[in-house]
């Protein structure tokens, strides 16, 4: 089967839904299907086109079976709402001649956000006459909205638009969390078109590794250390001066360490906070090679899941399962009502404290610190459910029973109505 994936973030981006899509591509590959993905030029978490990708306005790549073709972005490094609209438009047109480049797909796979890619993605299913899947990893506007990203209203009217008409477009929604579910159900979509199919790990790649003799501890001088590991994206829906916080309310305990493994930019803030607030005991560092990310994992004793009060309800971090398939246990700052909260209360692999507040969390962190036995625990279960539900495999089971599902209702409409050669170009003829 040829499977078209468009999306926005894909390798060498280190961190976010690219390693995720990379994933699902070339196990798709390995699956016997023909894989091709539509991107941008590299540029994430940094905001700035990677060197070897800059001056370049279109580059294609194959990497491991998959057909890669990128095409040049518009992207600043502090972006307005402006510039974030800029850059979703330049993405749309640049990569229209790209998605024409190519066999006919079967089916297309639309990852959102952004959530502007459904135009182009629309384009593509109608002239190619296959099916449109969309991946919602996010939900727009709501998300935005809420952590106070999005507050004119005509933007936000255009954007509820554009979210109805993608809902309504496309044959399926691939969602990542229940949560998801139900907020579209609320929203009219009808509920034989909504599939939840989890984010998922690796879990040959991330595994419960031992802390002693581990290189990363190592070359950041952490042995003998309790290392409360927070790792990824550090944005308005984080809020981790709660985490700075709460490593200063156990400043009397030396053996603890915070580290928080981030974007440089957004690091520089933290460390004026950390420096103004005297935490000593945090330590921050770049986000690391994904190769190092088995060994910075099982370097941790703990695993952080941070959120603000104000986070919507079905946002659900994809750090979850990466978390629990390491073995380590995790601590959730995060609403008790939403996605988060349900996914790892359910998993058995953590605790839930209220979120944005830091002697809370200090609280939960110390408890695991003097009771190792309960923190083994917890890690044992975490890894035991992410086998259970999170494996790629899982997930590619689930992808390929879509495909199959819309492919054979999409042949059954073609039957009757004009088709396209599937073995041409569009640009061919």
């Amino acid at each position: 089967m040829h499977i078209l994936i468009y999306s926005y973030n894909y390798h060498p981006e280190p961190i976010g839904i690219a390693p995720l899509m990379t994933e699902l591509a070339e196990g798709l590959v390995k699956r016997g299907h023909e894989v091709r993905v539509i991107t941008a030029m590299p540029n994430y978490p940094e905001r700035r086109i990677y060197d070897e990708y800059r001056g370049k306005w279109y580059v294609t790549e194959r990497k491991n079976g998959v057909t890669i073709q990128r095409s040049y972005v518009r992207i600043k490094s502090k972006p307005n709402v402006v510039d974030r609209l800029l850059l979703e438009l330049s993405f749309i047109f640049t990569s229209l001649p790209q998605a024409f480049k190519g066999d006919r797909p079967d089916a297309i796979i639309l990852t959102v956000p952004p959530l502007l890619g459904i135009l182009p993605a629309t384009i593509f299913s109608y002239l190619y006459n296959c099916p449109l899947i969309l991946n919602v990893q996010d939900i727009l506007p709501e998300a935005a909205v809420r952590v106070g990203l999005l507050k004119n209203k005509w933007t936000i009217r255009t954007l509820a638009a554009l979210e109805k008409f993608a809902y309504r477009t496309a044959q399926k929604i691939s969602v990542i969390a229940d949560g998801f579910s139900e907020n579209l159900v609320n929203k009219g979509v009808p509920v034989n078109k909504i599939v939840c199919i989890p984010n998922w790990v690796n879990i040959n790649f991330i595994r419960p590794l031992p802390k002693h003799d581990n290189s990363w501890r190592t070359a950041h001088q952490l042995d003998g250390k309790f290392v409360v590991l927070y790792c990824g994206n550090i944005a308005l829906t984080q809020g981790l001066e709660t985490v700075i916080q709460a490593a200063i309310c156990l400043r009397h305990l030396k053996d603890i360490v915070f580290a928080i493994v981030g974007e440089s930019r957004a690091l520089q803030r933290l460390q004026e906070y950390c420096l103004l607030n005297g935490a000593d005991n945090v330590l921050l560092l770049p986000l690391q090679p994904r190769e190092k990310l088995p060994d910075m994992l099982a370097a941790s004793d703990v695993g952080l899941i941070v959120q603000k009060h104000n986070v919507i309800s079905f946002n659900m971090p994809s750090k979850i399962p990466l978390l629990l398939a390491s073995g380590r246990p995790i601590v959730g700052s995060v609403p008790a009502s939403g996605t988060a909260a349900r996914a790892i209360a359910l998993s058995g692999g953590g605790i839930i404290v209220e979120p944005e507040s830091p002697q809370a969390l200090a609280d939960a962190v110390q408890d695991l610190y003097t009771n190792p036995t309960f923190a083994a625990k917890l890690g044992h279960v975490g890894r035991q459910f992410a086998e259970a539900n999170y494996t790629l495999e899982q997930a590619l089971d689930r992808y390929e029973w879509l495909f199959s599902q819309i492919v054979t209702n999409q042949k059954s409409i073609q039957s009757i109505l004009p088709k396209l050669d599937s073995n041409k170009s569009i640009v061919d003829g």
